[in-house]
């Protein structure tokens, strides 16, 4: 599912108060008041150098949002359609979802993206899933 809104950035990031930018990594994570009791919002910057190869498939056991920063990515989750995406759109997945791929598209330019999760806290952010 593709979202090219900038309104359902500042919907999940809304009341978070400013974000503070770190490069390649972890940059945020925060309880969310309001939701399930042991919930979090994790947010990470994930750079991907050119024509780097797909992760393995994995699952996430969370609601887990990419948002496009720079370059072009290739996301699929098992059973879906592969899209690619430019800066400024996203991508979504359920915690249900196994992440099938998440690459690079461009074997010349990088890619980065911010991947916010709304997780449990204390469960592994990714699950390897066998092929």
């Amino acid at each position: 599912m593709k979202c090219l809104c900038q309104l359902c950035i500042w919907l999940i990031l809304g009341g978070l108060g400013p974000l503070v930018h770190a490069a390649d990594g972890q940059v945020l994570t925060t309880p969310l008041p309001g939701l399930l009791q042991n919930q979090e919002m994790r947010v990470t910057e994930i750079n991907l150098a050119p024509g780097q190869p797909s992760s393995p498939p994995h699952r996430h056991n969370a609601h887990v949002f990419v948002y496009v920063l720079e370059g072009r990515v290739n996301m699929q989750v098992a059973g879906g359609e592969l899209v690619t995406l430019s800066p400024g759109e996203m991508f979504y997945e359920t915690p249900g979802d196994i992440h099938a791929v998440s690459q690079n598209a461009s074997d010349t330019e990088p890619a980065k993206f911010l991947v916010h999760m709304i997780k449990t806290v204390g469960v592994p952010v990714t699950t390897p899933v066998p092929q």
